[in-house]
């Protein structure tokens, strides 16, 4: 009888003995990794450029405005109104930075091994939009505090404008909810970055596009009325009508008036409708593709 010729070699693997942290660290590892990604940390110098770039532009309107105050002794601009001046950045920052954080994973395929555990497919999208959303918060808050404090610094005469600055913070949280759940949604649906980034620069294009000519042209037949209707297919007039007018009572940023009374109501639902939409989608979406 021969003898057995298979060897076992001990080469040192151990099981792991240490604290488990579990699903929920594993999804804020997630929403944390992206977030940083958004901004292009841990990335290349080049991933930097365009989101430290709009960075720097969102910036410049309120240091523009400190310097106005300063010499001038008034206000340069309100803060409810700033996201709305600042709407083409905000859309070009969101087109930019969604894709990258859904393209990446559906291109190569690598979704399943984010869900093979402990992770869900819940705290998977729950962590992407969590990233996003933080980043175009903190890309219109930052701008918005450093104005406020600019303010505060320099004294003007009369009170300081803390209701306006804390109207505007409460519309930042909207914006950012509403913007990045639509962008990331979009941008979900191909694993192309290019073709991500385009989509999502599209539909803003689209809908300030159509709002602004519908307005224009029922206020050149004097139908006022469905001109302030027409304000709210901009999803950056929707968000200004629903909290920071209507729940708040600031003055409109759009050119023309909001639909009063039952509008307010309306334009809160559309909100609330877009991103429970965007959040569905994005579900049905990652299911799909982790079922490749």
């Amino acid at each position: 009888m021969s003898e057995p010729t298979g060897v076992i070699h001990d080469i040192g693997y151990r099981h792991y003995e240490g604290v488990r942290l579990g699903r929920r660290h594993a999804a804020v590892a997630l929403a944390v990794h992206s977030l940083r990604g958004v901004f292009g940390l841990g990335r290349t110098a080049r991933a930097k450029i365009i989101p430290f770039l709009l960075v720097g532009v969102m910036m410049l309107p309120a240091v523009v405005s400190i310097a106005v105050m300063a010499l001038l002794q008034r206000e340069a601009m309100t803060y409810p109104s700033y996201a709305v001046t600042m709407q083409a950045v905000l859309a070009i920052f969101l087109a930019s930075q969604s894709p990258y954080t859904v393209a990446p994973d559906l291109r190569f395929r690598v979704l399943p091994l984010y869900l093979s555990r402990p992770v869900t497919l819940g705290d998977y999208v729950g962590a992407k939009l969590a990233a996003m959303i933080t980043a175009m918060f903190l890309l219109l808050a930052v701008p918005l505090t450093v104005l406020y404090i600019g303010e505060l610094i320099i004294d003007m005469p009369g009170p300081p404008h803390t209701s306006a600055y804390l109207t505007s913070m409460a519309g930042a949280v909207v914006y950012a909810a509403l913007l990045a759940c639509v962008g990331v949604a979009i941008a979900s649906f191909t694993p192309r970055r290019g073709l991500g980034v385009a989509s999502v620069i599209a539909f803003y294009l689209l809908t300030s596009a159509v709002s602004a000519i519908i307005a224009a042209t029922m206020e050149e037949t004097n139908n006022y009325a469905a001109s302030s209707w027409a304000w709210l297919i901009n999803p950056f007039f929707l968000v200004d009508a629903a909290v920071q007018v209507g729940l708040f009572g600031a003055a409109p940023s759009a050119p023309g008036a909001y639909p009063p009374g039952a509008g307010v109501v309306v334009a809160l639902l559309l909100v609330a409708g877009l991103i429970a939409l965007s959040v569905t989608a994005l579900i049905l979406r990652y299911r799909k593709a982790a079922s490749r």
